[in-house]
Formats: structure tokens, C-alpha cells, sequence
């Protein structure tokens, strides 16, 4: 059974970039950075079937309007249990549009909803043990966080192994995005 989500890639130079930010944290799990992604929606373990359905209900979003996509600053998840450092994704109206689209379209397709809120972000690390003081100052000497903007040209959905987290994520189809 495969596990699917959908989401957005991160150019090779900005993704170097990213990765520079890397080391330093006790108790973070670095995601490599050929495995940086946006995640637009999770879908989960799926039978083949169900992947096949997937795949095809997505192509009716082939085309979509391209837009930019702009990386504002670190962050963290968790509060006090960090769980994750991520680098917050900026929502605009047509990131927004394309996730919903996308939750309509597999939702027909028999994909439960989406019980969380969509928050655009990219995950930097996991984190197991980490000190919430810890992350705070591992941010806070991070220092300025330059906005980094690209302009995605499709939206593709990986695959990634079970329980794992983190990767590798193979991109089983891929989806153009109209100029």
C-alpha cells in the first residue's frame, strides 16, 4: 500500500540554501535537503486502486494557474513538545486555491477529509527531546530569515515509505502548472 500526499518541490538552490540553516539543534532529525517539499495535502495509505484514482482525480487540476510561492521565516510546531522546525510557506490566494481544489477533487475521489487546517510550511527537521528553550534560541541565532520566493511549475504527488517520516519520497506523477 502505498502512502501519498501532494505537494510542491523545492528548487535545487533554494533547497541548498535551506539546508545551510542544518546542525546545531540536539534532538532534531535533519530532513536531507533533495527531500524538502511543500505539503499541500496528505492523503495517507492508500490500496492501488485507490492510488490509481487518486492519481487520475488530480490530473483534473493540471493547468492551474502558476503562482509564487514566498518562504518567510523559521518556526517551530509543538509549543512545549516541539515536534517539528519548519520554515513557514506565506499563504496567497492561489496557493490557498490550489489546496482546495485539490481537497474537493479527492474527496470525490473517496479520500476522507482533511481534519486539520491547512498550514503551508516546509519541514526542516523532526524533533525528539528538544528543549522548547532550545529551538527558541536555535532560531533566535539563526538570525534574519531573507524571504526566498520561487515560482513553482507543477504540483506532484509522492509517495514515501510507512512510519518513517522525513523520506525518501518518490514522485509518482506529476501535474503542470499553466503559465
Amino acid at each position: 500500500m502505498p502512502r501519498l500526499f501532494t505537494g510542491l518541490e523545492i528548487p535545487p538552490d533554494i533547497a541548498f540554501a535551506l539546508s545551510l540553516k542544518r546542525g546545531g539543534l540536539t534532538g532534531a532529525r535533519w530532513i536531507d535537503q533533495e527531500n524538502y517539499h511543500i505539503t499541500l495535502r496528505f492523503i495517507g495509505d492508500v490500496d492501488h486502486g485507490t492510488a490509481n484514482e487518486v492519481a487520475d482525480s488530480l490530473d483534473r487540476l493540471s493547468q492551474s494557474q502558476r503562482f509564487g510561492v514566498r518562504l518567510t521565516q523559521l518556526g517551530a510546531f509543538g509549543g512545549d513538545k516541539p515536534r517539528a522546525l519548519y520554515v513557514a510557506v506565506e499563504l496567497n490566494e492561489a496557493l490557498g486555491r490550489l489546496q482546495s481544489a485539490q481537497e474537493r477533487v479527492l474527496q470525490r475521489a473517496g479520500i476522507a477529509p482533511e481534519g486539520r487546517k491547512f498550514v503551508p510550511h516546509l519541514t526542516l527537521a523532526r524533533l525528539r527531546g528538544a528543549a522548547p528553550g532550545d529551538v527558541a534560541r536555535f532560531i533566535a541565532q539563526a538570525g534574519r530569515f531573507e524571504p526566498i520566493e520561487f515560482t513553482p511549475a507543477r504540483f506532484v504527488l509522492f509517495s514515501s515509505r510507512d512510519s518513517v517520516g522525513g523520506g525518501p519520497y518518490v514522485v509518482e506523477q506529476s501535474y503542470p502548472l499553466a503559465a
